[in-house]
């Protein structure tokens, strides 16, 4: 007599699926996309903001207007003016603490979620980012990519060491599903992508 285990397995046994191939990862069709436009676009959908510009020029008028209204200003960016980043390398969170404005410069400016990659020898401190009011990040239209793929194939993470990617300013929505800006971060992430013929930062 057949006991129902062996009937249960003699019937798995029995049963042939269809073989199906793995889904394609080969994401070559996305290639043409407008890059820019679609970073621009899921950006703002995440609370950040985006200006493409023709050079460095203009992000350094854009921090000098800005420094009449806040008066600590950390740039990590040598090819702008005010490089300052030197002076706060070991600095500690309380010396950070009234930090209004950081500029650092992203390696990688992803079009899918609208986030960017920046290593430790960029930032500086680990701290700027997380502590200043107003996150500013510089990039060239070199480094979009549409995707996670294509960042961890352009990123070099065993070289760079520690990288964080940043996606917006600060958000949170935990108490009754009410999203709030710069709850435990910057209030605003602005992002200046520098066009492809102008020097890179």
């Amino acid at each position: 007599m057949i006991s129902s285990r062996e009937k249960i397995l003699k019937a798995i046994r029995g049963c042939e699926l269809e073989n199906k191939h793995l889904p394609s990862l080969n994401f070559g069709e996305c290639k043409q996309e407008d890059l820019l436009a679609k970073f621009s676009q899921t950006l703002a959908a995440i609370g950040g903001r985006c200006r493409k510009v023709g050079g460095v020029e203009q992000i350094d008028a854009y921090i000098q207007e800005a420094g009449s209204k806040y008066p600590c200003i950390i740039n990590a960016v040598s090819e702008l003016r005010g490089f300052n980043i030197i002076d706060f390398v070991n600095a500690d969170a309380r010396t950070l603490a009234s930090t209004a404005i950081f500029i650092v410069r992203g390696s990688v400016a992803i079009a899918e979620n609208g986030a960017i990659w920046v290593t430790e020898k960029n930032i500086g401190n680990r701290s700027l980012p997380f502590l200043c009011q107003h996150l500013i990040i510089v990039v060239t239209e070199e480094d979009l990519v549409v995707d996670m793929h294509d960042a961890y194939e352009k990123n070099a993470i065993d070289i760079d060491g520690y990288g964080v990617f940043i996606a917006g300013p600060s958000k949170t929505a935990d108490i009754e599903q009410s999203l709030v800006i710069g709850a435990h971060g910057p209030l605003s992430l602005e992002v200046f992508i520098i066009e492809s013929s102008s020097n890179k930062p």
